[in-house]
């Protein structure tokens, strides 16, 4: 793959217009998240890894969806108040965005085609799915929601290392 990934249209959750070219150089873990899901306090250990591994290199960045049980309804200001109060979110956050069906955000058509799921699915199963993508723009590896932010930090020091 090529690093087209950097050349991808966003949006910050505060409006503004952006790509991921700022983050070249940079690992990344990408993680689409939900204010009302069982999985929601991952993102207290989102925010430890963005601040334990910030200086070294990898940026957290959060993709808000509402696609699984309707778990994240707010608006996007709604959704960043609630990640900064409950949570104290620091790392980057996003619009809320598709991640499955017909209007997919098309940094989930990369990821999601670079790193199958379970048995070759390119389908993201739930939230809190998270995607680490090397200094070079590759996505690497797809974790399951289930997977604790901890539990990726080996993975996270090769990626740094390397």
């Amino acid at each position: 793959m090529d690093n087209n990934i950097y050349d991808i249209p966003l949006k910050k959750i505060n409006g503004e217009e952006v790509n991921l070219a700022q983050y070249k150089g940079k690992v990344l873990l990408i993680v689409n998240t939900a204010s009302k899901c069982g999985f929601t306090p991952q993102f207290e250990g989102l925010e430890k890894l963005y601040k334990e591994y910030e200086e070294k290199g990898l940026v957290v960045l959060g993709f808000p969806s509402n696609q699984f049980l309707h778990q994240d309804p707010g608006s996007n200001e709604e959704i960043s108040e609630f990640c900064s109060l409950n949570y104290g979110v620091t790392f980057p956050m996003f619009a809320k965005v598709d991640v499955n069906g017909a209007s997919t955000h098309p940094l989930y058509e990369t990821l999601k085609k670079s790193a199958k799921g379970l048995m070759g699915s390119e389908k993201v199963k739930w939230n809190f799915t998270k995607f680490l993508v090397n200094k070079e723009g590759q996505v690497v590896e797809r974790f399951s929601p289930t997977t604790e932010p901890a539990k990726l930090e080996p993975i996270i020091d090769k990626l740094l290392a390397s």
